[in-house]
């Protein structure tokens, strides 16, 4: 058990709001992994907390425990919601992924030069994403596409603390984005599936807006990207650069 909070099953119970014969009924049924013995005293952790709550949650959202035991398994397999609703998924051209796969990878020492003007600079542009630690001495790009733009931005003469706080709010922007589609996705989709019959139909639809929620969203935000970076850029060229013979297509 990680280092943390320490709960014995009467504590636990406290904690979570339930009783100690529910929790014992969770245990019986395979819902809660169970916990470390120490003696005859049985120690649970935060991950045992945070299980019981989400069994609340799914429970307050009309699954059967044996439903619940059965999400709980395929999350722990790290199965996807097809999966999970025990139905194959629709056939589909291959995704791109999130961000390149990257092998390609840094010296510490040199990535330590890239940020050293940005306070705490190495801890933030893992927090980011963009690199990820291998060992003491090197570093792995983690987001190829950012790590470009990071380091094509510093070339370019913008300060590294500057560079890397753009690239902290962009990533903040894109989660925010991202959030109000999974919201839309849930109160359109995934809300209506909950009070469906969940026949075969009903899943065939849940799965075929899944995969549209997927890939929709980064369509429209690279499209929309594109249209006001070209409508700024655009700007600011005939403002400022009109007499400059610059290729403008």
């Amino acid at each position: 058990m990680a280092a943390g909070a320490e709960f014995t099953i009467s504590s636990l119970a406290d904690e979570s709001g339930l009783t100690v014969r529910t929790l014992r009924d969770y245990s019986v049924r395979g819902l809660l992994p169970p916990p470390e013995m120490r003696g005859r005293t049985g120690f649970y952790g935060e991950e045992h907390l945070n299980r019981v709550r989400i069994i609340g949650r799914l429970l307050e959202r009309g699954i059967t425990l044996n439903g619940v035991r059965g999400l709980l398994e395929a999350w722990d397999r790290g199965d996807d919601l097809a999966d999970v609703l025990g139905v194959a998924a629709p056939p589909a051209a291959p995704e791109r992924p999130t961000h390149p796969i990257s092998e390609k990878l840094i010296a510490a020492t040199d990535l330590a030069q890239l940020v050293h003007d940005v306070p705490d600079g190495l801890r933030r542009v893992v927090a980011a994403g963009i690199y990820e630690p291998v060992d003491a001495t090197t570093y792995r790009v983690a987001n190829g596409e950012v790590a470009e733009l990071l380091e094509q931005l510093v070339a370019d003469g913008v300060p590294a603390a500057e560079a890397v706080g753009e690239v902290e709010r962009l990533r903040a922007d894109c989660d925010h984005i991202a959030r109000k589609f999974v919201d839309l996705f849930e109160r359109s989709s995934v809300r209506p599936f909950r009070r469906s019959g969940r026949t075969p139909q009903d899943v065939d639809r849940l799965t075929e807006r899944l995969t549209a929620a997927r890939t929709r969203p980064g369509r429209m935000a690279t499209a929309l990207i594109d249209e006001f970076v070209g409508r700024h850029l655009a700007y600011l060229v005939t403002r400022d650069l009109n007499d400059v013979p610059l290729d403008r297509g």
